[in-house]
């Protein structure tokens, strides 16, 4: 009987041993788990916010190639124009200003004392105004 009953004992320490082994077993994987859903629940975060972000970027670069799309447009259409005798008169006249041979090149300049609201800056105007030469012959 004492032999049953030792036997028993040590079946039940051994009982009481593995399921201690067990709970610290399941303990660990328990922080494990949990330590894996933080960790993948914080990249998700992140995934998330650098797509917004990045959807956000592309609509502003979106919205920056429209934008410059037109000007190259813009840009073509006064090049054309641009290879015409008359258009580098124009700009000859408006920007170097230069004359004709039958004009005189006349450029008053006013100084305007403007205050802006924020700076309170001097700002100087230049005018040119071409006017024909009258002929004397």
């Amino acid at each position: 009987m004492k032999n049953r009953t030792q036997q028993q004992q040590k079946q039940i320490g051994n009982y009481i041993k593995n399921k201690k082994q067990k709970r610290f077993y399941y303990s660990f994987l328990t922080f494990v788990l949990i330590v894996c859903i933080i960790q993948m629940s914080i990249s998700a975060f992140l995934n998330i916010s650098k797509f917004i972000s990045n959807q956000a970027k592309i609509k502003t670069m979106k919205t920056y190639k429209a934008k410059v799309i037109t000007e190259n447009k813009k840009l073509k259409c006064e090049f054309k124009d641009f290879n015409s005798l008359k258009s580098m008169e124009a700009i000859a006249r408006n920007n170097l200003k230069m004359a004709g041979k039958d004009e005189v090149l006349v450029i008053i300049n006013q100084n305007e004392n403007k205050l802006d609201n924020n700076q309170n800056i001097k700002k100087k105007q230049n005018k040119s105004l071409l006017k024909p030469r009258n002929k004397t012959n």
